[in-house]
């Protein structure tokens, strides 16, 4: 016979082993959005002075980030992003994707997890935090890739309309999204 405490560990158990499933099932499909968004829906740049590539892979990223979270958001950028440049030809870009677009989604996450920071507003500061990190983590990026300071200044718009273009987006439906994955049971809310 089981004493209670054993039986309330192995309940204990059961809901951690399901909880540590959901966590990798919602972040390998997170990955695998922001991948296909990444690699599908993108205009490669005639502007920039050594190519540049506007696409859609930040929607789901931010979407994950806000929705289930820092890890969640740092693992799909990290992966997913990082996954594209090994495979679409950007390979030289890969370490620095895995590491900048792995904080955007890290600090998506972390500034809007608090319940009070779940707003419109708290998500789009948390955007505009992520663009700071692009800008800068990707022009030091392109610097040392190319040993020039100067022509990363050509990616600067591109990076400017790629998150703009994932910040409408995103802005427009993550609250209702949020809503529900509340309703599904896919997250709590206190709301």
């Amino acid at each position: 016979m089981r004493t209670n405490h054993e039986k309330e560990l192995a309940v204990s158990a059961a809901a951690q082993s399901g909880s540590n499933a959901k966590f990798i099932a919602i972040t390998a499909i997170f990955v695998a959005l922001t991948f296909v968004f990444t690699a599908f829906v993108n205009i490669r740049l005639p502007i920039a002075a050594n190519g540049g590539l506007v696409h859609l892979g930040n929607i789901p990223l931010f979407i994950g980030a806000i929705i289930f979270g820092k890890k969640t958001g740092a693992i799909a950028g990290a992966v997913g992003m990082g996954l594209f440049d090994l495979m679409g030809g950007w390979s030289l870009w890969a370490p620095f994707t895995f590491v900048i677009v792995g904080l955007m989604g890290f600090v998506v996450g972390k500034i809007t997890e608090k319940q009070e920071h779940q707003k419109f507003v708290w998500y789009a500061v948390a955007i505009l935090a992520a663009c700071g990190i692009k800008i800068v983590g990707y022009y030091i990026a392109e610097g040392i890739i190319y040993g020039n300071w100067i022509a990363p200044v050509t990616s600067i718009p591109g990076n400017l309309v790629q998150i703009g273009i994932a910040a409408v987006i995103t802005l427009a439906i993550v609250g209702r999204l949020r809503k529900a994955a509340a309703v599904t049971g896919l997250i709590r809310t206190d709301d």
